[in-house]
């Protein structure tokens, strides 16, 4: 047996996550990943980048103190191999080449941006076999606070993905207008054949949420009906209500609302009853993905 210490830095528009994992070799079993540590920073760079148009020096600042973290983090665990991603609001903000500069210089920690194409890839290279049944069609959703992916898995396999510029900061900036969710709609209903059973895979922090606050239990689905109502539940509440009542985070309690919502359309474009939650992700897929390029 091998254990070897793989890193993933997730750099969202609504958080900054760190996952650290052992990979587990066997000579006579698969490779096992296990989930070491998590952590997570809300450094709203969408706000920044969807708003203004730039990172402001504020958060740069953050970000730079953040990465510094991470990398103290990736040496104290014996971190082997990283990788750093950037989505959607460094790939918009007009001063991202610099950010990535500033944090290197920093912190010493590279970050790649990825465009949506690859970020959708890298999601879907996630391994969801112990849930997905070759019988039916799965509709993978993974919300951000900048950007949504969508992939369609078939058999086991992806066949179709796309990234939409739609995510929780944007609804919640109104930057979103309908003829982005016109575009989500076609392009569910025009790769799903309109008699197949779908069923969602929700991925992102807010689903993950969503999922421990129905009390259900790991590896049990979500229903459309029990989602569509916790939706309307979480947006009869005021702001402070859902701190102070449901418990949740100041950077939790605001975008969980146009998550609920993206996830929400995306079963009814699909005609999916139920929403299953693997608690994976980007970062995962990253995990994957150095992995593989061992090989």
């Amino acid at each position: 047996m091998v254990i070897k210490k793989f890193a993933a830095i997730d750099i969202g528009s609504n958080a900054v996550r760190l996952l650290i994992n052992n990979v587990i070799e066997y000579q006579d079993r698969p490779t096992k990943f296990k989930k070491s540590e998590l952590v997570r920073v809300p450094v709203r760079l969408g706000e920044d980048a969807f708003l203004n148009g730039e990172i402001s020096e504020r958060n740069l600042n953050r970000l730079v103190k953040t990465m510094q973290s991470f990398k103290l983090l990736m040496d104290v665990y014996g971190v082997e191999k990283y990788m750093a991603c950037a989505t959607s609001a460094l790939r918009e903000a007009k001063n991202g080449k610099q950010v990535i500069t500033r944090v290197r210089k920093g912190s010493g920690v590279d970050i790649q941006i990825i465009d949506g194409k690859e970020e959708a890839s890298i999601i879907a290279s996630t391994d969801l076999k112990d849930i997905i049944k070759n019988d039916r069609l799965y509709l993978y959703v993974d919300v951000g606070g900048g950007s949504t992916e969508f992939t369609i898995i078939d058999k086991g396999l992806p066949i179709f993905s796309k990234s939409f510029k739609i995510g929780t900061l944007r609804i919640l900036n109104n930057l979103v207008n309908d003829a982005v969710w016109d575009e989500i709609k076609t392009w569910i209903k025009s790769n799903l054949p309109s008699d197949a059973t779908v069923e969602i895979i929700g991925s992102g922090g807010n689903i993950n949420k969503l999922h421990k606050m129905s009390g259900r239990k790991v590896g049990q689905p979500l229903s459309y009906i029990w989602l569509n109502a916790q939706y309307h539940f979480l947006d009869s509440m005021v702001y402070e209500d859902r701190i102070s009542e449901l418990g949740l985070n100041q950077d939790r309690a605001d975008v969980i609302i146009p998550a609920t919502k993206i996830f929400l359309n995306a079963a009814k474009w699909s005609k999916a009853k139920k929403i299953l939650v693997p608690k994976i992700g980007l970062a995962d897929g990253m995990i994957k993905t150095l992995y593989h390029k061992e090989d």
